[in-house]
């Protein structure tokens, strides 16, 4: 793994669900050593309450040992997967026979490992299951063919844009600069880089262009365009949605 995709890790949040204290402590520590949010449950039925609280993208991954007191590991995973939340789940286990791994899997598991284990290895595997979430979700967003932020929506398959239910015409300069911004929001893009996504980079240009476009934009997403709400103005840089 990069050093980027390690960055990009920092900061995951983690929901680890273990009767044991000492294997609970020694865990969420580790965890916790190598940039990960971690919060901890000792028993299934507390952690079905907050997961069904608690919107299904608040955590990145769950790790759960398979005897919990009150509601198992399976019944839990069960639970998790019925209410249609597909948030990555580990599972521990001292029993290291086929039928109980099958069955892990079977119910909705991402993965198994076998008490005792490696904290390395938990620490790869947790990583692992994370990023690959994290890629789906990316891939799935990129794949929508309707985006919406605020007000705004993007119809990308009719070429369209409504704002406040509005249908907003925009030049295919203009739509393609929008798709890229709503589809990145809070990222930073510096004008060459806009101009090398929207116009290619055969495209011979000063930056100036970027600005033009963008305050066509504006005047007509934006309720106050001289005072942008949404697409935003980076000192020195370029531009962020959002």
């Amino acid at each position: 793994m990069t050093i980027k995709d390690h960055k990009s890790l920092q900061g995951s949040k983690i929901l680890l669900v273990e009767d044991d204290k000492s294997i609970r402590l020694t865990v969420s520590e580790s965890l916790k050593g190598e940039g990960f949010e971690v919060l901890t449950f000792k028993d299934g039925l507390s952690a079905s309450d907050f997961i069904g609280e608690n919107t299904k993208n608040d955590v990145d991954l769950i790790i759960l040992d398979l005897m919990l007191p009150g509601l198992n590991g399976l019944e839990l995973c069960r639970k998790i997967r019925n209410e249609e939340n597909y948030t990555p789940i580990l599972i521990l286990s001292a029993k290291d026979n086929e039928s109980d791994r099958v069955l892990g899997l079977e119910v909705g598991a991402d993965d198994y490992l076998t008490k005792p284990f490696s904290l390395n290895e938990l620490i790869a595997r947790s990583r692992a299951l994370i990023r690959r979430s994290k890629r789906n979700k990316k891939s799935l967003e990129n794949s929508k063919t309707v985006i919406e932020f605020n007000h705004i929506k993007m119809f990308l398959e009719e070429c369209r844009v409504t704002s406040f239910d509005r249908e907003i015409t925009l030049s295919p300069k203009e739509f393609k600069l929008l798709e890229l911004f709503m589809k990145n929001p809070k990222r930073v893009w510096s004008r060459d880089l806009i101009l090398e996504k929207i116009w290619e980079i055969d495209f011979i240009g000063d930056t100036k262009t970027v600005d033009v476009h963008v305050r066509w934009l504006r005047e007509k997403l934006e309720e106050d365009p001289s005072a942008p709400k949404f697409l935003k103005t980076v000192r020195g840089f370029g531009y962020k949605f959002g």
